[in-house]
């Protein structure tokens, strides 16, 4: 081969590589700038219910992330309320991205029941046990501001998508978080496609995103620490665990569900759990619109309810 071949050769393997890191690098910018627009407030706030209203930005604590929003029912006695986490894998979201509320406002609030969603701290400066913290402590801000609301502050499920329905299972798992927190008991939890059941188990597994070693750590203490099935007890929360049967990656949330179920089981804790042939986003965003699925979940929170 003469010098002009390789010399040829060589620049477009330079070129190629060149372009493969900006192609990459421009990936990661658009990655970091929607990453970072899903923490913003939306530019307009959700849709309601004729008649219903928003309480904006009321706070559970001192740092800024800890803020909830309130959805009022045009009508409300005794109401039961819904409390709130959103996902965005322990790092990402906000209490009204697109997509989070409408769906259920739209469904819940004509029922008279109040919604609450909240804000937490985010990884990289709060692991995930002090963001249950967070929720635990919205908790019991949420039961002490209920009877102004006309809502009855024995009544508060948790529910949570993602990373927040690992968040909400944790708490419901057993009785010391929301102790800790001054909260009543919460009556029970809906965990959305949990980001995480048992945390340890995830952790390792063959393939894992890095969202997880960023999330929790390498410590396996931490992982028990966090990980819904080793802190369920006797004290647990009635639990409905929703999970995509589409989705087997880094592991069958489906899967995680039966086997938090089984345990459940043995120690007497109510808990069922609903697979359902959608994708982990939809099963967020669709809960509420018209489908057996959203008449599944209120069917469950009905009877948790009477």
């Amino acid at each position: 081969m003469n010098m002009c071949n390789v010399r040829w050769m060589w620049l477009l393997a330079l070129a190629w590589t060149v372009a493969t890191q900006v192609d990459a690098q421009t990936f990661r910018d658009r990655l970091a700038n929607a990453r970072e627009a899903s923490l913003q407030p939306a530019a307009q706030p959700p849709a309601l219910p004729e008649g219903a209203r928003r309480l904006s930005d009321l706070a559970y604590g001192d740092d800024p992330r800890q803020r909830f929003d309130v959805y009022l029912p045009a009508q409300a006695q005794d109401a039961p309320v819904i409390l709130y986490a959103h996902g965005g894998g322990w790092a990402y979201g906000n209490k009204d991205n697109p997509g989070t509320i409408e769906n259920k406002a739209a469904y819940w609030l004509p029922k008279g029941y109040v919604l609450v969603s909240m804000n937490y701290r985010m990884r990289p400066d709060t692991a995930p046990l002090d963001q249950a913290r967070d929720v635990a402590r919205a908790l019991a801000e949420v039961q002490k501001l209920a009877p102004q609301w006309r809502a009855d502050p024995a009544r508060v499920v948790l529910m949570g998508h993602s990373a927040g329905a690992h968040l909400v299972a944790l708490i419901g798992a057993s009785e010391s978080l929301w102790k800790a927190a001054g909260a009543q008991r919460p009556l029970g939890v809906i965990s959305l496609d949990s980001g995480a059941l048992d945390v340890p188990a995830i952790m390792r597994a063959p393939r894992l995103p890095p969202l997880y070693t960023r999330a929790f750590g390498d410590d396996p203490d931490d992982w028990v620490a966090v990980s819904p099935w080793h802190q369920l007890d006797r004290h647990g929360r009635p639990m409905l665990i929703v999970c995509s049967s589409q989705r087997g990656f880094p592991s069958s949330p489906c899967d995680e569900g039966r086997k938090f179920a089984q345990k459940a089981t043995s120690l007497g804790v109510p808990m069922q759990v609903l697979p359902e042939p959608m994708g982990h986003g939809a099963i967020n965003h669709g809960l509420g619109a018209a489908s057996d699925y959203t008449e599944a979940v209120a069917a469950w929170l009905r009877e948790l309810l009477r």
